[in-house]
């Protein structure tokens, strides 16, 4: 009813003007009513999200996994600033609480949530406080887990809110360490080993490597990655493509981020004695060129594989492009390049690091990405991306379907108010021509 009346107010606002002043006034009060419209849509997306963020706080389930699902939706389709502006805090709280106590789907949704929350906000104290507030409850439901599924949404989105928020290495490393222990646990009281499965295998790897691609090699802490290189080799050998690809562009990322040392388990001996220190080092170098060289052979058969009985050829060409592209970067250093259209620009990659950012982000925002991408300058930034910029006053402008059926729609408001204004304006066209034609003719007889 409200919205029916503030239409009907709007129309006759417009019906009390003057006729001396539509003429005049018609293309300026068109656009006003076109901005009104405008606001109109975002405060009818805003109270939508108000009453999404009300159902969190329900007790039956499938209501809050509703609400999650329409305030991913929201958030996929448009940067929410100014309902984050409001109520950043209750949905972080409300989203946290989902993944506490919620069904393994509700705490997926809310993941993804908590995700776009973040790249909603961008690099600040409020992305670090989403950071700092998530780990304890994503690290806990981590460790008590078994669903795969939920398991690689809580590592989707600890890898989206320390992308964002992190502050420095050691907060990095943190989520990095947290991640890594679903692979190898340390074990001891309360804790049981569990084969983890291909999936999560494939998630842990993938959202590794995305925060390794914001790490310098020279601030890791090598007591975290000791042995890290022979992992990814023997995971090369993995039946499941996806934990293949996965491993192999975490050993490409590696390489190109440097300082393998780091990432070996060096041989043990003496450390009193700076000979036997060289002899170490020289060991060490050895064994990486050894382990190189293992890689390598790895690569070029999985570049070239053919494909088996069940291989589906989409997945073994996927296999067989990554692997000749990492290929070529151990071989010879060359990186490769991309380029993919947004909007009428172009994305371009040069690195694994931009790579992998570009696939981890394209792969949590799913339908939301190009719109973040053309909008969210957080990401930008990430990606020394300029779009053009288009507004409505300009060129072309992409409407919401909600957008469109109040600016396209023969029976919205905005398109009932212009033929008003139209119908006006014509008559009091007619009105004048006449005029000057009855003029004219009182001229001539005279």
């Amino acid at each position: 009813m409200g919205k029916r009346n503030s239409q009907r107010k709007k129309v006759s606002l417009l019906d009390s003007d003057d006729d001396d002043s539509v003429s005049s006034s018609s293309t300026s009060r068109s656009d006003v009513m076109l901005a009104q419209g405008i606001e109109d849509v975002q405060l009818d997306k805003e109270s939508s999200l108000d009453l999404a963020l009300d159902a969190l706080y329900e007790k039956r389930g499938t209501t809050r996994e509703k609400a999650l699902s329409s305030i991913i939706e929201a958030f996929s389709s448009n940067l929410q600033h100014l309902f984050v502006e409001k109520k950043f805090a209750t949905l972080l709280h409300q989203c946290l609480n989902s993944i506490k106590r919620g069904s393994a789907k509700e705490a997926s949704l809310a993941c993804q949530a908590i995700g776009l929350l973040a790249l909603t906000v961008g690099h600040g104290n409020n992305a670090h406080e989403i950071l700092e507030e998530s780990v304890p409850p994503i690290s806990q439901a981590l460790k008590s887990s078994s669903e795969s599924s939920k398991i690689s949404w809580l590592l989707e989105c600890l890898g989206i809110v320390t992308f964002v928020g992190a502050n420095d290495p050691e907060e990095t490393e943190r989520s990095m360490q947290i991640m890594w222990q679903l692979l190898h646990p340390k074990l001891g009281s309360n804790v049981v080993a569990r084969k983890p499965s291909a999936e999560v295998i494939t998630a842990v790897v993938s959202a590794w490597s995305f925060l390794l691609t914001t790490m310098d090699g020279w601030k890791l802490n090598p007591k975290n990655w000791q042995g890290s290189i022979s992992y990814f080799s023997s995971l090369l050998d993995k039946d499941d493509r996806s934990v293949r690809i996965a491993a192999g562009e975490a050993l490409a990322l590696i390489f190109e981020v440097g300082s393998l040392e780091k990432f070996f388990i060096e041989p043990k001996g003496p450390s009193d004695s700076s000979i036997h220190e060289e002899n170490i080092h020289r060991e060490g170098f050895a064994h990486i060129q050894g382990l190189k060289g293992k890689i390598l052979n790895q690569v070029r058969n999985l570049s070239v594989e053919a494909g088996g009985k069940g291989s589906a050829k989409k997945d073994l060409n996927s296999q067989r492009n990554s692997f000749r592209d990492i290929l070529e970067f151990l071989e010879g250093g060359y990186c490769p390049e991309t380029s993919m259209k947004i909007g009428g620009d172009s994305l371009n990659t040069s690195r694994w690091s931009q790579l992998i950012q570009l696939n981890f982000l394209k792969h949590f925002l799913r339908g939301g990405f190009v719109k973040h991408m053309q909008e969210n300058e957080f990401l930008h930034e990430v990606f020394g991306f300029t779009p053009k910029r288009k507004h409505l006053s300009g060129s072309e402008h992409h409407l919401s379907s909600g957008e469109k059926r109040m600016y396209k729609s023969p029976n919205s408001v905005v398109n009932k108010a212009r033929t008003q204004l139209l119908n006006k304006q014509r008559m009091l066209s007619q009105g004048r021509n006449a005029g000057h034609y009855a003029v004219g003719l009182g001229d001539e007889e005279l």
